[in-house]
């Protein structure tokens, strides 16, 4: 006694139209290409079949902590461990602005409304 399915297995197999549209309709109710590809467009069949980029831990968590890094790096150049010259440039150019008599002053313009 064989089992539906294997006989639905076989009959798939064969050669005749109703094969075929068999063939093809599984293929499309279970998400595969249903009609004959080249291999490239299979390619293209493979990537938006796979999983979503953004759902990848590996892709997601790839570039190092940034915040934590740059936090690490200001407590080092406190303590004259890390030397970043760009930070220096931009306070020599503070003390020489001052020196001048040129320092800018900043005016938070308050809004005040009359009740």
């Amino acid at each position: 006694m064989t089992s539906s399915y294997v006989k639905y297995a076989q009959l798939i197999k064969g050669t005749s139209s109703y094969a075929r549209r068999m063939k093809t309709l599984s293929d499309r109710i279970f998400g595969e290409v249903a009609t004959p590809t080249n291999p490239s467009s299979m390619k293209v069949v493979k990537i938006f079949s796979s999983r979503p980029l953004h759902t990848n831990e590996e892709i997601v968590h790839y570039y190092p902590r940034h915040i934590e890094t740059h936090a690490l790096m200001l407590k080092l150049r406190e303590y004259g461990l890390f030397r970043d010259e760009h930070q220096d440039f931009v306070e020599e150019m503070k003390r020489l602005r001052a020196l001048r008599g040129k320092v800018k002053v900043w005016k938070r313009h308050m809004n005040t409304e009359k009740e």
